[in-house]
Formats: C-alpha cells, structure tokens, sequence
C-alpha cells in the first residue's frame, strides 16, 4: 500500500484572482494583469519576496470578485519576469512552487491578502509507487502520440522525473482538460492520490483521442472519395444528428407520398426498399440522385387517377360529325367501339390502327376520339425510332437513364387511361441496338400489357385501360405480328366534293382566323375553292389545299393592310375568291385539266395505281422497233411489274391471230414498254391489263381511249385477276377527270366501300378476260385473221382434247 507523510506550514501571501486559467506548481505561465486590485497586489509581491497567491474565480465574467467567488485552493508562484505594457497593463511570468489553501482573506490597500497554509507531503518509494509513476508515464506517452498540440520531445522530457508529485502536476498541466477538473486536480493535496487520478483521466483521454482519430480518419478516406464537398456533408449530417434534425421531413414526406399513390404492392415494395437506401445516404451523393430521381419517377406515374369517361354516344357523335366531314365508315367503327365500352363493365385497352395517305386526317381523329370519351389524348411519334429503349427505357445502371417514351407519355397524361397515339407506327426501323416494333408487341397486347414492365422503373405497370390508336400510311413494313395486334381501319383519299366541304367548313374558317381576316374582307365562292382543288392541288389529302388557301388568305391580308389607309377603305378587287382571281394570287395553274386534255393515242393507256400517299393514275407507253422479239420494259419497275409485262406480251403472241397479226410478228420486232417518272420506283400486280392494252395497240395501230383507265392482273390465259386499294384507284381517276374506268368483275363486291357521288359519276366496267378489257379501251374492235389450214390449237383457248386429235 502507497504511503505518504503530511507537514504543513502557514503564511500571508497577497492574493490575486486569475480567470480561465488554473496554475499549477512547476508549471511556468505568462499572463496580463489588468485589475487595478490585481496591479496592486502584484506591486506588494514585487516589493517583498516576489511570492504572491494565485487561485481561479468561479465565474470569468466577474470583474471584481468577492472571497466566496473565489476557489479557496490555488498555487503559491515566484514572480520570474514582468513588463508594464504601454496600456498601463502588466504582463508577467510565473512559476508555480506549491499548491495552498486559504484559511482567511482579508481586503487591505485595495487588493486581498490571504492567510494560506501548504502542504508538504513525503513519499515512500516502492515498487507500487514505480509502478504507478511508470503507467502514467506510458499513458502520457500515448497521449502525447494522439494529440496534435503537444511536442513529444519536450513533453517527454519533461516527466522523466521520480517525484510523484511534480510529475501528476507536470501531466495534469498538459492535459486537455475544462477549468473544472483541472481545479479537481489541484485539489488533491496527496501526491499518491493526486497520480491515481491523473492515471485515471489519462485514460479517458486517450480514449476519447482514439475515437476522434477513428471518426477523422473515416471522414478523410470519405472525403478523398467523394471529395471535399461530402466531407462537408457528412460533417453536417453528424451535426444534426447530435442536434436531433436532419432530412426526416422530406424522407417522411417520401413515405407519404408513396403511401398515398396507389402502387401496387410489389411497386411500393421497390419504392419502399428504395427509400430506406436514399435515407442512408449522403444527400449530395451520386447514388442519391439516382435514387431520388428513380423514387420520382415512380410517383409521378398516374397509378390510380383516371378519367371520368364520357360513354354518350349522342354526344361522341356530335364531336366526331363536328371535327370531321365523311369518313361515315370510320364514325360507325369508333362508335361500335364506344358502344361495347358502354355495355362492358371493365372493359380492356382498345387497340386501333388508322391507316390511309398523308393528310386525310388519321392524327385528328385520335385527338376527336378523345374529346368524345372525356380522355386524356398523348401523342408519341414512332417515325425513325430504332433503338428498342425509346419504348422500354434505360435500366438504372446506364448514366443518365431514363424511362422509355410510353412511361413518360402516360406521366404527361396525368391519367391511367388516356388516349394514347402511336403515331407513324409503320416507319420504325432497326439495328443493333434492337428492334422497337418488337418491343411493341407487349404495349398493344390486351393479354400482356396489363404487366408493362420498363427496364427504369423495373415493376409491372397496367396499361389494359389505355385506349391505344396508331396510324400508318401503309400496311405492308409492320410486321405480322404487331398488325395481328391491331384493328385496323382504313381511310382512303377525299373525293373533290368531300375536300370542298372540308375547306368550307373548317380549312377556310381556320385559316381566315390565322391571318386576321373577316368575311367581307376575303369570300371564298364554291369556283374558287374547286380551282384550288383542280388546279394547284393532286392529293389525297388536303394538307396542300390547307397550304393553298392559306398562301390565298395571306395574299389578301397583304392587300388589306395596304389598303387601310385608303378613305373609305373601298372594296378589295379581289376579295371574292373564284376561277378568275386564283390565277392573279397564285399564278399558273398547276395541274392540268386533264379531262379536257386526254386524246386517244396509239400505244398508250392509262393504268390506276396505288402508292403510300393515295391513288395515282400511270400512263403506260409502247413503241415498236425493228430487232429480234426482244421486250424492253423500263421506268424503275420492281420484280413484279417486269414479270406482268412478260405475261402481257406472252398473251398478246397467243391471242396474235384474233388481233389481226401475223403469228411471228415479233421475230423481225423489238418491244420498248415504258411507264413515265421513271425516278420514282413501281411494283405490282396491278398494271397488267394496261401493258396488254398498250403492247396490243401497238402492234395493231389502233389508239386507246384517252378517257378510260384500267386496272387488274393478267394471266397468260388472259383472266383478269382482282386487285387491291380500289377506292383510291377511282378517287385518283375521278380527280383527275377520267369518269370510265376497268376493273376485275371480283371487285365488284368493293363497290359499297366506293363513295355515292363517284359511283354516280364514274361509269365502271367489270371484267373477266382481257377480251372484254380491249373491247372497251380499244377505239375500235380488233378484226382476227384466219386460222391457217392444220394451224393446230389455239394457244390462248383451252385445249380440247378431241379437237386436237
């Protein structure tokens, strides 16, 4: 057991009050004295034996402290220096010799002189007190390594000594401890005690050292990582943490969003679980942003909102008939639609698809079908999309990911069952980095897409309630697969009387509106609007006519605002528009009136054909030349087209006798088929009549009827063989001002699809065999030469088996 002995002794020292500062003995301090009762005091020591009593005030604030404000243990110190500064205060430099205790205070001259008594206390030696002075040594040593403010050379010389005491005041001097407990320190009289004690606060010490190098060297390795700015971050966030705050309002604002929004369970799982990552993250993180947005992103999807949908049709019809003149046919199949929705409780997704030539108003009508039912309408544009991640989006992994486009579209609409247009769905392409049509096949699938997962948001989203409409200009580039997905409607081209209701009803209003005009200022006669159409315009559409009349209204805009300052403000010349004023706005006519302009011609006939942006008319020429039997076929024409010349001209040798030629004609002939605009490629079936009639003409000089145009396919046997796109065959041989046409008797039954007024127009032939074609188109009928004696069998007839023996 560690033993001491205690002497006492008692003296008057003058008394000073230091503040935020405890001085112990051997310990050397400079410090300011600037009291006026502190001066004096010191002025006392000076003039004696240089000691003077230090002992630490309660509180520093106090300028003046009473005995009782006053720790009543302190360090009698031998004043080494003093300077009197040029402020009249006094810096001094003392060495503490030994801790006192007051026993009485008294206030004399102005400053405190204190009866203190000290203590002396004599240590035993042993190996208990060498084991103690060692551990606190070792301690001291640690500490001295950990803290950043100590030199571990003088520090380490510094308590290489065996007094007990000295070396508790000399480690407790040093530490980095409150004024509290180093005045505890100070206290203990006992050097044994005294040591103990410092042993004990070293180790609290070090610990604490030990966990402040811990957290920093965290902090530095995260700050090398995530740089300067996350340190800062996470210092902030420890901050809050110990102050009680932090982000839990706007991760519980998360929470109740996503509680509020209807996912499915599997949705608020992952958004849940998303979540919980995100709160544990620093917010200024990479990781967090990409958390935050994929939780957005999920909320922002309508996942129960919809719609209230209008299911009257009275009133779907009336919006249709007011958006839209024709297209009856289209109206009843929309409407048959709408009417099933009505009878059917939880009816799944419509899937339609418009499609007809540029122009005649596929996109309008999505947008009408949503005014009727009380829908949402979101349009999305599939016309060179290639990359299979428009439709199904990024997955997370990829910088900068996003949802695929229907995601985004179904976020714009706000609703879960909207109306949804894929436009263009027939001009999708694609390369290596997928297939998007195929991609398709899942959204316009009733059976699938009410499991529509996108690689961003990675969770089942229903789509069964989203009225889905795409339009294409032609069917044949989207694969079977996604047109088996589809209902499919067809709009054909305007007749003129459908395209001069249309400009009076809403083209000529629209564009009067958009140029300012009123209806006195610009009048729009019936003439007028059918030279437009005639004359500067050959389409099956009527954006171009949208485009004509609106060059015509800004014309006379000009003339109006060149006219205001005139008095009066006179009638505009040409402010009723007609046949005689179109040429003056406009210039030359464009077109042709090619009713008027058609001649019967040897060797030429007019063929109808069918192209992505309506019905064309193709004149189909023949000339003969001297040569071997050689056909000529040119005018860019594909596989198809080639292989019907050769059946035309393999019929036209068969049937040579009937036409009144010579059975080997063509040995000492060469035969140049050609179809004009030779720049623009032609395929099909459908010209083989046409290139039999004109290769026949040509051959037997008799012209072709310049007011009849023809379709169908030939056989060798020649049989006329149906066709397709007859509507917009006749639309384009009534706009351009043929009223008689051929065509295959098994296309009569498409007579319903072909409007009144054209049918009322038009006189319509249908035909078998190619016998009756040229009994039509030819100016006058073929005379047939006489069979030869033994001639044999006639090749375009059926052999008849006892004739030919």
């Amino acid at each position: 057991m560690l033993t001491s002995k205690e002497k006492s002794d008692t003296r008057r020292l003058p008394m000073m009050p230091i503040r935020d500062v405890v001085i112990f003995p051997y310990m050397m301090t400079p410090f300011v004295v600037g009291r006026e009762s502190s001066v004096r005091a010191l002025e006392e020591a000076m003039a004696g034996d240089k000691k003077i009593f230090l002992a630490t005030q309660h509180d520093a604030s106090i300028d003046e402290p009473r005995p009782n404000e006053i720790f009543n243990v302190g360090t009698v110190v031998n004043i080494v220096q003093s300077l009197k500064l040029p402020d009249g205060n006094i810096k001094v430099l003392v060495e503490g010799v030994e801790r006192a205790k007051v026993v009485s205070v008294s206030d004399e001259d102005g400053f405190f002189r204190a009866v203190v008594r000290t203590f002396n206390f004599k240590v035993e030696a042993g190996p208990q007190l060498e084991a103690l002075v060692g551990r606190v040594t070792t301690l001291f040593e640690q500490y001295v390594k950990l803290s950043q403010n100590l030199n571990y050379e003088t520090m380490i010389a510094a308590i290489r000594v065996d007094d007990a005491g000295k070396l508790s005041d000399t480690v407790g001097a040093n530490l980095q401890l409150t004024i509290e407990e180093k005045q505890e320190l100070l206290e203990i009289f006992d050097p044994i005690d005294r040591l103990t004690r410092v042993a004990e606060m070293l180790d609290i010490e070090i610990e604490k050292l030990n966990v402040d190098r811990t957290i920093q060297g965290r902090v530095k390795r995260q700050m090398e990582k995530a740089q300067k700015e996350y340190y800062l971050n996470e210092k902030i966030k420890a901050i809050q943490k110990e102050l009680g705050r932090g982000e839990k309002s706007e991760i519980d604002e998360l929470k109740k969003r996503i509680e509020m929004s209807g996912m499915t369970k599997d949705a608020l799982d992952k958004a849940m679980t998303e979540l919980k990552r995100l709160e544990n993250m620093p917010p200024m993180s990479a990781e967090s942003t990409v958390s935050r947005n994929y939780l957005d992103w999920l909320l922002a999807v309508p996942w129960k909102k919809k719609s209230k949908e209008i299911r009257d049709l009275k009133f779907a019809e009336q919006v249709l008939e007011s958006d839209h003149y024709g297209l009856d046919k289209i109206k009843e199949r929309i409407l048959e639609f709408l009417a099933v929705r009505r009878l059917v409780k939880n009816p799944k997704g419509s899937i339609l698809c418009f499609v007809g030539p540029p122009g005649v108003g596929k996109t309008s009508l999505g947008m009408s079908v949503a005014k009727a039912t009380g829908r949402k309408f979101v349009r999305m544009s599939l016309g060179g999309v290639r990359d299979e991640a428009e439709i199904r989006g990024h997955r997370r992994t990829y910088i900068g990911a996003l949802p695929g486009q229907i995601i985004q579209m179904m976020k714009k609409a706000g609703t879960r069952n909207p109306v949804f247009m894929l436009d263009e769905v027939d001009k999708m392409s694609m390369d290596f980095r997928g297939d998007p049509s195929s991609a398709l096949l899942e959204v316009l699938d009733p059976e699938q897409n009410f499991a529509f997962v996108d690689h961003y948001l990675d969770v089942e989203y229903d789509l069964s309630e989203v009225f889905f409409i795409a339009t294409a200009n032609v069917l044949h580039t989207i694969p079977p697969a996604l047109q088996d997905r589809m209902e499919v409607i067809r709009l054909s081209g305007y007749t003129e009387l459908e395209k001069m209701e249309i400009a009076k009803r809403f083209l000529i209003p629209k564009q009067k509106q958009q140029t300012g005009l009123t209806k006195s200022q610009v009048d729009f006669t019936d003439e007028g609007v059918n030279g437009l159409i005639q004359f500067y315009t050959r389409e099956a559409g009527v954006r171009n006519l949208e485009r004509e009349v609106g060059n015509v209204c800004r014309k006379i805009a000009r003339k109006v605002v060149n006219n205001q300052n005139v008095k009066g403000n006179p009638a505009l010349p040409d402010a009723v528009i007609n046949g005689a004023t179109l040429t003056t706005l406009l210039g030359p006519a464009k077109f042709r009136d090619l009713q008027t302009d058609r001649k019967n011609e040897i060797g030429a006939a007019t063929g109808l054909a069918w192209t992505e942006v309506g019905g064309q008319i193709l004149t189909t020429e023949a000339t003969l030349m001297e040569g071997k039997g050689k056909l000529t076929v040119t005018g860019k024409l594909g596989d198809v087209m080639q292989e019907s010349a050769q059946a035309a001209m393999s019929y036209v040798r068969s049937r040579a006798h009937q036409m009144g030629l010579p059975r080997d004609f063509y040995r000492n002939l060469d035969i140049h088929l050609h179809i004009p605009e030779g720049a623009i490629p032609k395929d099909g079936p459908s010209a083989g009549i046409t290139m039999a009639t004109t290769i026949c003409s040509a051959l037997t000089r008799i012209p072709v009827r310049g007011d009849v145009a023809m379709t169908g396919e030939i056989t060798l046997r020649g049989k006329v063989l149906p066709i397709g796109g007859l509507k917009e065959k006749l639309l384009a041989a009534h706009r351009h001002g043929i009223n008689e046409a051929i065509m295959p008797k098994d296309n009569e039954r498409d007579l319903p699809d072909i409007p009144e007024n054209i049918r009322n127009v038009m006189k319509l032939h249908f035909v078998e065999s190619m016998d009756e074609v040229l009994k039509i188109a030819l100016e006058r009928e073929l005379i047939a030469l006489p069979l030869p004696a033994g001639s044999g069998v006639d090749f375009a007839q059926p052999v008849d088996e006892n004739r030919a023996h």
